[in-house]
């Protein structure tokens, strides 16, 4: 059988694209009610310990619930439903995801997915082997700084709040006045709880499962276009369904971990055609041919280190090398910033 590519590919997908609205609402209502169960249980047990395991879950579970979010603003589930967009932008809100914001940076990077130096909106930057020699020492800082593990695991503050709620709003206040009124929002509820139950039932029922959420979120995209296998191409020779199959990975996990990841490992799927509601992407991999052999990764440690070892794109070796790509490369590379990416 001969290979699907480009606009034939595409268009091959679209019978997967169809919602199945019963099956939205069934799904969500799920979600919607373990969420609320473990957020109710990491509030009112009487036990921190305890308290924080619910809060953990409460958050893995806000993961799923951002899944339908995310889906719901590329069009793919829930449109024309009023009470699909009153309950997907308390989630966005909720989970630090101000609408106007993640609709903006997350079609850029759709649509720029891989590019060399074009797709850092909206996702982590990426530079080559022979752009950082060009780079200012305050550039390498920076490109350094958003690639560390550190900024991922502090994704709550460093990506949400400053980097989706502050800066966006910084940058264009009239369209992103969501961000503000976002953590506004975050950090009354926290307050609401804690002076109407105690501090543990705030942190734990709010702060804990949206600090979760946050991280498990960032690394996950990360991983996501940041993985051993990647392959890259620069904007003159880019082209779409190559960077959707070739330039994101597919997440191995558990079936526990695909229900709480809302099948979002299947990520090479979804650039491919971001109109699959989540639930059809494992059918639509399993279902063309084309897309079963992508490049892979998972939550195993082993995976993790190595995709947090990723730091440019060597074109020569045409893969993602470690700062030992430098070697031989740019000797007066800033040694500070360099350092702190390790």
């Amino acid at each position: 059988m001969e290979m699907r590519t480009g606009a034939d590919l595409v268009r091959a997908s679209q019978v997967f694209a169809k919602e199945d609205r019963a099956l939205t609402w069934r799904l969500l209502v799920v979600a919607l009610v373990v969420w609320i169960a473990f957020t109710g249980l990491a509030v009112g047990v009487p036990f921190w310990p305890v308290q924080l395991v619910f809060g953990a879950v409460a958050g893995l579970t806000l993961v799923r619930l951002f899944i339908f979010y995310h889906d719901y603003l590329h069009n793919a589930i829930l449109m024309d439903s009023l009470a699909g967009k009153v309950v997907m932008s308390f989630v966005g809100m909720f989970s630090l995801n101000p609408p106007s914001v993640w609709k903006e940076t997350h079609d850029y990077h759709h649509k720029n997915n891989a590019k060399m130096l074009g797709g850092s909106i909206g996702s982590y930057p990426v530079v080559s082997t022979e752009m950082w020699p060009a780079m200012t020492p305050s550039q390498r800082f920076w490109y350094s700084f958003a690639r560390h593990p550190m900024t991922i695991l502090t994704g709550y503050v460093t990506i949400f709040m400053l980097g989706m709620c502050l800066s966006s709003f910084a940058r264009a206040p009239k369209v992103h006045w969501q961000g503000p009124v976002a953590i506004l929002m975050h950090f009354s509820l926290a307050a609401i709880l804690a002076f109407t139950v105690g501090p543990m039932a705030a942190f734990a029922g709010i702060i804990l499962p949206v600090m979760v959420a946050t991280v498990s979120g960032g690394y996950l995209f990360y991983a996501q276009h940041n993985f051993p296998d990647i392959v890259l191409r620069d904007r003159k020779s880019w082209e779409y369904t190559f960077a959707a199959l070739r330039s994101s990975s597919m997440m191995e996990m558990s079936p526990v971990m695909h229900w709480f990841t809302g099948n979002i490992g299947y990520h090479h799927v979804h650039h491919l055609n971001s109109r699959i509601p989540f639930y059809r992407l494992p059918e639509a991999m399993a279902g063309m041919p084309e897309l079963q052999t992508p490049g892979r990764t998972s939550f195993a440690p082993s995976d993790v280190l190595a995709a947090l070892r990723l730091k440019l794109w060597d074109p020569k070796l045409q893969k993602m090398v470690g700062w030992e790509g430098l070697e031989g490369i740019d000797a007066g590379a800033p040694a500070e910033s360099v350092s702190a990416a390790q």
